[in-house]
């Protein structure tokens, strides 16, 4: 037993678009991600080229990879688990 949706007519030049409450919603909610993705995300332009991208990362892995094991042999050395 769903009420009938209303539906909103925008006039943009000599198109005319009906749109119901969710698809204004929706709509509302694209924007709203947009605003606070800030232009980040997967496709960030960066500036660097590919093979530069490769190095930064595996820079970032080998930095990480040397922060868990000191983690774990301090962890060993103490003598608790993880």
């Amino acid at each position: 037993m769903n009420p009938k949706p209303t539906r909103i007519t925008i006039i943009d030049d000599d198109l005319v678009f009906i749109l119901s409450p969710a698809e204004k919603q929706r709509g509302r909610d694209r924007e709203r991600a947009a605003a606070r993705a800030g232009g980040q995300g997967k496709n960030a332009d960066d500036g660097l080229t590919p093979e530069q991208r490769r190095e930064r990362d595996g820079k970032a892995l080998q930095k990480k990879a040397a922060k868990k094991a000191a983690q774990a042999a301090a962890a060993a050395a103490s003598g608790g688990s993880k």
